[in-house]
């Protein structure tokens, strides 16, 4: 199945089960830093795998990502990448430090970072399983800063990714008047994206 033919039955499904995810992540992030976090509706959208990195600003663009496998019925690959200025006011929020080097993070930072992006990546696996009842487990994720071109490849690469399209999921946390907005990719294995809607109950031809 190619992304074009989907319809706007099973992109409402995703939408539904992206903004519950969404909720769920703001939660997470609330109680990680024991502030409120206010969270933007999501717009969620499948697209063409070629169409990924001009969603983060272009192939050359200085991103931070974590990268995750996810394991069990639906087989995938998960990217949340942010902006190196939407990482750089998470550590503030989170750690009430400012960076001190333009796109430079100290262990603890990426630590932190990582950390973040595996709470968050859960929140929206988490809410997808319920859905579908199927099982899908997260990786021990990994922290990366490069070029969005240069992340997407590796981290397709080392899985032998063949498909050619994913799902993306885009938000923004708000809090105070620092906005934190991050982009999610679901890519799954060929075959996985059937598996999925089929358990969702949505046709999928």
């Amino acid at each position: 199945m190619k992304f074009e033919s989907f319809g706007d039955f099973q992109l409402d499904v995703l939408r539904e089960i992206g903004n519950i995810g969404a909720g769920n992540a703001a939660t997470a992030l609330s109680k990680l830093i024991s502030k409120e976090i206010d969270m933007q509706i999501p717009q969620v959208n499948i697209i063409s795998f070629d169409e990924i990195a001009d969603v983060v600003g272009g192939a050359e663009a200085l991103v931070v990502c974590v990268f995750l496998r996810v394991l069990g019925d639906v087989p995938a690959s998960m990217f949340f990448i942010i902006s190196i200025e939407s990482a750089k006011n998470l550590m503030k929020e989170l750690l009430g430090m400012e960076t001190k080097e333009e796109g430079s993070f100290d262990d603890m930072e990426l630590s932190m970072l990582n950390e973040i992006g595996n709470i968050l990546a859960g929140s929206y696996l988490s809410s997808l399983a319920d859905f579908t009842n199927l099982n899908m487990q997260p990786s021990v994720p990994a922290v990366a800063i490069d070029m969005a071109g240069a992340i997407l490849s590796y981290g397709l690469l080392e899985v032998g990714y063949s498909g050619d399209f994913a799902l993306t999921i885009d938000t923004a946390f708000f809090q105070g008047n620092e906005e934190i907005s991050g982009h999610f990719f679901l890519i799954p294995d060929p075959d996985a994206f059937s598996r999925l809607f089929q358990a969702l109950g949505v046709p999928f031809e």
